[in-house]
């Protein structure tokens, strides 16, 4: 709901898509500098502390925006550097709780356990803009800001309710050398490096929700509700998609389900770039969004499978750079090219541009298609 105020406040202060897509990059360097180090923090100390912390500190930062919103203090710089303090919180929370589920759950049970994190992320990301447009257009943005703050605090809870969970190998590493070791270690696994590729290409080349402040009135005469619907449209096919996700078990062959569901993601957007309709843009976001999930799940369990549990926190850490810095480039990005050319342009262009790079990553690591689940090689 933070994320779809922003957008909102930002676009209304400004009019201008290329600020909206500021937001991305403002959130973009601390995800990838604190994303990394964040990773190496959680191969070092107590995992269920650092989550604790860095969710403190996300809870604090939209009380801020709240406080702010309150007080009638509308101010671009404050947004942006909000949106740079949160990403830093993320990129410490994130690497700690996504490398406590192997050690929670065995091998066989991990596709299912990240379909279930993915449903749960997504019905967040569903639920939020749908009600944030509304709470937004009716109450203000600090009360959506408020909500988040309510929210936060289930989840500070949730993590509480967590046993200790250090480490196996304690603290010894010093935490420079500990970045530096997962990146060798990536470095030298193919098959990994290739589910971060092939995110990248969907998420920089085709993300068009920066442009859903613009799009939401030049395509389809809207408002702050229309946004709502459209960033809740690919969580509500995610939602789905998890819902019905009990059949991704049975797959083997993860890196060629991995290329055909970026595929799917690059054709989905570029679709919605040609919609002027509104129920037919939010079918092909939900499209999109059920194919991103296709791909996390098997993404997710590819780096748990192949990482031995001394590198997952450094390895997620990675995994969270270009999960969550890769849309955020692909704002800005979308906001440049939608600025230079038009935002049809920029939506169409991205999804073909996803589907002929995933395309010939395909081609150029045919190992990767190749992938069996039931023997692991990263």
């Amino acid at each position: 709901m933070t994320a779809l105020a922003v957008s909102l406040q930002v676009y209304a202060l400004t009019h201008s898509t290329f600020s909206v897509g500021l937001v991305g990059l403002c959130a973009l360097v601390p995800l990838v500098v604190f994303g990394l180090y964040g990773g190496a923090i959680a191969d070092t100390v107590d995992r269920r502390t650092l989550g604790l912390y860095s969710a403190a500190g996300a809870t604090a930062m939209s009380l801020t925006l709240a406080a702010a919103a309150l007080a009638g203090f509308h101010r671009v710089w404050l947004l942006y550097g909000v949106v740079a303090v949160q990403a830093v919180c993320f990129a410490m929370n994130s690497p700690a709780r996504s490398s406590m589920i192997p050690r929670l759950l065995p091998a066989e049970q991990l596709p299912a356990a990240n379909a279930l994190n993915s449903l749960t992320s997504n019905l967040g990301l569903m639920c939020g803009p749908m009600l944030g447009g509304v709470i937004v257009g009716l109450w203000g943005y600090q009360t959506a800001y408020l909500i988040d703050v309510v929210a936060f605090s289930g989840s500070l809870y949730a993590m509480w309710r967590l046993p200790s969970m250090r480490p196996d190998q304690g603290e010894g590493p010093r935490r420079r050398a500990s970045v530096l070791d997962g990146l060798r270690f990536l470095a030298t696994r193919p098959n990994l490096r290739m589910t971060f590729f092939s995110d990248l290409a969907a998420m920089v080349l085709a993300q068009p929700r920066a442009l859903f402040p613009a799009v939401a009135v030049l395509w389809f005469a809207g408002d702050a509700k229309t946004v709502g619907l459209l960033v809740a449209a690919p969580a509500v096919g995610a939602v789905l998609g998890g819902l019905f996700s009990g059949w991704l078990g049975g797959i083997r062959r993860h890196g060629l389900a991995i290329l055909l569901a970026v595929a799917s993601w690059g054709a989905a957007v570029a679709c919605f770039g040609l919609a002027r309709q509104l129920w037919l843009g939010l079918f092909f976001l939900a499209v999109a969004g059920c194919a991103d999930t296709v791909s996390m799940v098997f993404r997710s369990t590819m780096l748990q499978a192949a990482t031995p549990d001394a590198l997952r926190g450094r390895l997620q850490g990675v995994f969270i750079v270009v999960v969550a810095g890769g849309p955020r480039l692909g704002d800005f990005l979308a906001g440049s090219a939608a600025d230079l050319t038009s935002p049809a342009t920029a939506v169409i262009g991205g999804g073909a541009a996803c589907v002929v790079v995933v395309t010939g990553l395909g081609l150029a690591r045919r190992g990767f298609a190749r992938y069996d689940a039931r023997a692991p090689r990263a």
